[in-house]
């Protein structure tokens, strides 16, 4: 008789995930929760994600530079609702009364303008495109001197 193997399976090499089984399965980690009187299986996956920052709505945070400012602030524009709110937000970050009208009526009247930098790395007049457009291409703000 060969001689006998006891007890070496243990020892054995195989290729594949540590604690994969004989069959070959991946085995999914679930979690049950309970949700109106039902059971609901969710798989748990890594990192894992809180139930409430699934509806999060997404935020558009700009950089925005003033001239003579040393420090940069971020704005999240798509609190804004027309180009009127954002000039009365930065005069209240800034404390520099006339950037709002400046962005309606571009008359000379302050000392500042504002504009900004697109997607493509072109910098606009700000209130020169719809709204909506500079929302979405916006990339950051630059309140400058005339």
């Amino acid at each position: 008789m060969g001689p006998q193997v006891i007890g070496l399976e243990i020892t054995e090499l195989r290729l594949g995930l540590p604690g994969g089984g004989d069959s070959g399965e991946r085995r999914v980690k679930k979690r049950v929760i309970s949700e109106g009187g039902q059971e609901v299986d969710v798989v748990v996956g890594w990192p894992p994600v809180g139930l409430y920052r699934k509806n999060v709505v997404a935020k558009l945070y700009v950089k925005v530079s003033m001239d003579g400012v040393p420090i940069l602030r971020k704005v999240d524009i798509s609190c804004f609702k027309g180009y009127s709110e954002l000039g009365m937000g930065l005069e209240k970050l800034f404390d520099c009364y006339g950037i709002g009208q400046a962005m309606e009526e571009d008359n000379g009247s302050c000392e500042y303008t504002t504009i900004y930098e697109d997607k493509d790395g072109d910098w606009m007049l700000v209130g020169d495109v719809p709204w909506l457009m500079f929302v979405e291409t916006c990339k950051r703000l630059r309140i400058k001197r005339r």
